[in-house]
C-alpha cells in the first residue's frame, strides 16, 4: 500500500486554491480532496511495516498550530518543471512536528532517504516539456490565505483508480490544540 504523512486542508482553503487549477497547457491539475501538505511519503508499505509506522505515528506529542498559504512555485527548471505549487509560510511548529513523523518512521524500522522538508500543496503535475509559467505566475501572484488551524495530521493511502489518484486517510492522529492560541 502506498502510503504518506500529510496535514489536510479545510475545506474553504481547498475553495481558494481550485481557481488556481487552470490555464496552463499540459497540466495535470489536483482535485480538491487531493490536496494537503505531505509531511513524509513512504511509499509502498507491506505488512506489519505500515501497521508499525502508524503505532510510531500514534505516540507522537505535538501541539497544534496554524498554518497560512502564501506564494506560488515549482519543482525544477527551465524546460524540466515537475510541479507547481502553492507555499506554506514558515510555521516552526510545523518542522518540528515534520521531525517527530520522520523520528517515528526511522524508529519503526523505514530506511528514509534524507530529503529536505519543503511544505507546499502541489497543484499541477507536468510530463515532458514546461508551460511558460511567467503569466500564470504575474496572474496569480500575490497569492496568500488567512491563517487556518492544524489540530491532526493524517497517514493516508494512495490509490490509483480509472478516474485518477484517491486518497483516502487510513488514521488521523490528533495534535494538541489549545483554543486560546489558535490564529484565526
Amino acid at each position: 500500500m502506498r502510503l504518506f504523512v500529510a496535514a489536510e486542508l479545510p475545506d474553504p482553503i481547498k475553495e481558494q486554491l481550485v481557481p488556481l487549477c487552470a490555464g496552463l497547457p499540459g497540466a495535470r491539475w489536483v482535485t480538491a480532496d487531493q490536496m494537503h501538505v505531505t509531511l513524509r511519503f513512504f511509499g509502498d508499505l507491506g505488512g506489519t511495516l505500515a501497521e508499525d509506522v502508524a503505532e510510531g505515528l500514534s505516540a507522537i506529542r505535538s501541539p497544534g498550530f496554524s498554518l497560512a498559504l502564501a506564494g506560488i512555485g515549482h519543482f525544477g527548471t527551465g524546460r524540466r518543471v515537475r510541479v507547481l505549487w502553492a507555499g506554506v509560510e514558515q510555521e516552526p511548529a510545523l518542522d518540528i512536528l515534520q521531525g517527530k513523523v520522520e523520528l517515528a518512521a526511522r524508529q519503526a524500522g523505514l530506511n528514509l532517504a534524507g530529503r529536505r522538508f519543503h511544505p507546499h500543496v502541489t497543484l499541477a503535475r507536468f510530463r515532458g516539456g514546461s508551460p511558460n509559467l511567467s503569466g500564470y505566475l504575474a496572474y496569480h501572484e500575490p497569492f496568500r490565505t488567512e491563517p487556518f488551524p492544524v489540530q491532526e495530521f493524517a497517514l493516508i493511502s494512495s490509490h490509483l483508480s480509472a478516474e485518477g489518484v484517491i486518497y483516502r486517510p487510513e488514521v488521523r492522529f490528533s495534535l494538541e490544540y489549545a483554543a486560546s492560541t489558535a490564529k484565526t
